[in-house]
């Protein structure tokens, strides 16, 4: 039986979408699915109109990139497309369809990222067909597979509701970057390119070791250098990277690779040629502060055009710095951020506020840390404590920012020394900690409920 067309239906509910490229990138790389008609879409009013398009065609799979912090949004986006499309389950926001997932059905709802990974069981409560469990590259594959075949399109990678519970097929093995293309050239979504997945230094508040694990892989230079000349080709002259650490770009355990990193940035130079600009150091490839050197600097300063780097600082409280597992204390955060300025960077410095434990010393000795670091030149990037789910601190409370912090962060945005979404991040916490709070009691319940299910089994 000849395969039936199929529409992929990237759905952008997370800032940047860095990673619907990437999903797109390995679905036109893999020959079993580069027939896959892909299209870009964001939550609102033309979502629906996209769906109904797609589903003239044949078979559509609705991909859902989702972090904590966009649930809420992504589910309501969902409900309103169900309303409008008269598809089933839709009366209510969050309501769950009916029954399992159909096997050859026609539309398909599948949510991946952070927050999926994380909870799949919350996910699948707020409405989604199945939810995708780490990685998706591979996972994305596969079941576009199994559509075009009309086969069950359950499968290893994926989450999904049996028999009153969840069900959790087994986990695939990590991806090969340079086996999957960072973005699509074809459906012309160019983006950042991810050089390094993984990060070994486990923060406690971070998803990212605790939903990839300890293992760092990163994207070969020559890969890299290809995706970059993709780029130039387009005549596009920024190139930018995803790294959870810029300067330990090649290692194996964290810390830094200057030589690697030489190699990177001169092969992409060679790629893109003169008019091109490189950046990294900046978001979405911040520096640890530990890693800042005059040797470092120079490196940066002969390759990259961006004139700040932005330094993840997180704490000016070595207590809670040791508490978080961070790796570093606030000596090497002055360190890093003087040597910045002098290098002639611009420092953006990461501070949380708010984490567990915390005392009121320690929020002191962060306002002081804020004080001195924007009285040296540097911008304060200020953030609410959010309890994520996969960490070691998802069950702790909400972050909480005391009035004088408050005020001193107001303060220093008003001189331009301080920024960030700290004021929107409380109330998100909130919001995070209560539908944590709602899905442990209805476990306990057991009862489910758009916060959990009853109960999990891996097949």
């Amino acid at each position: 039986m000849a395969a039936r067309p199929v529409t992929l239906l990237l759905v952008d509910a997370r800032p940047r979408g860095a990673a619907l490229a990437a999903l797109a990138g390995a679905v036109e790389g893999d020959p079993a699915t580069a027939a896959t008609a892909i299209r870009f879409a964001a939550p609102g009013t033309d979502l629906a109109a996209a769906v109904r398009e797609a589903a003239i065609r044949g078979a559509v799979v609705v991909g859902w990139s989702i972090t904590t912090t966009a649930l809420e949004d992504a589910a309501a986006a969902l409900a309103d497309l169900w309303r409008s499309t008269g598809a089933p389950g839709g009366a209510q926001r969050g309501a769950p369809r009916p029954g399992d997932v159909a096997p050859a059905a026609g539309v398909l709802h599948v949510a991946g990222g952070p927050h999926p990974t994380a909870d799949p069981a919350g996910t699948l409560g707020a409405g989604f067909d199945l939810a995708a469990v780490g990685e998706g590259e591979a996972t994305l594959v596969a079941l576009l597979r199994r559509i075009a075949a009309a086969a069950d399109p359950r499968g290893p990678g994926l989450a999904w509701r049996e028999a009153g519970g969840v069900r959790l097929g087994a986990r695939p093995a990590p991806v090969d970057l340079d086996a999957c293309p960072p973005f699509p050239e074809r459906a012309r979504r160019l983006g950042p390119i991810e050089i390094t997945r993984g990060c070994g230094h486990a923060c406690r508040f971070c998803q990212t070791t605790h939903l990839h694990g300890g293992r760092i892989r990163h994207r070969s230079a020559a890969a890299v250098a290809r995706a970059a000349g993709a780029i130039a080709a387009r005549g596009l002259r920024d190139v930018r990277f995803v790294s959870p650490s810029a300067l330990a770009y090649g290692s194996d355990d964290g810390s830094p690779r200057l030589e690697a990193v030489e190699e990177l940035l001169r092969r992409v130079r060679e790629a893109i040629g003169a008019p091109g600009r490189i950046w990294l150091g900046s978001f979405p490839s911040e520096v640890r502060p530990e890693h800042v050197t005059p040797e470092a600097l120079r490196l940066l300063r002969r390759h990259v055009a961006n004139d700040h780097l932005v330094v993840g600082a997180q704490s000016g409280s070595d207590v809670v710095l040791q508490a978080c597992h961070r790796g570093h204390g606030t000596a090497e955060v002055r360190r890093a951020v003087r040597l910045a300025l002098e290098a002639g960077f611009r420092a953006k410095v990461d501070l949380v506020f708010g984490l567990p434990g915390e005392t009121p010393g320690d929020a002191a000795a962060s306002r002081a840390l804020a004080q001195e670091l924007a009285g040296l030149g540097a911008e304060i990037h200020a953030h609410a404590f959010l309890p994520l789910p996969g960490t070691p601190w998802a069950g702790a409370p909400a972050g909480r920012i005391d009035g004088e912090t408050r005020r001193l962060l107001e303060r220093l945005a008003g001189h331009g020394r301080a920024s960030g979404p700290w004021r929107r991040q409380e109330g998100l916490a909130r919001a995070i900690a209560a539908r944590a709070r709602e899905a442990a009691g209805d476990l306990a319940a057991g009862v489910g409920s758009s916060g959990g299910a009853p109960r999990a089994a891996r097949g």
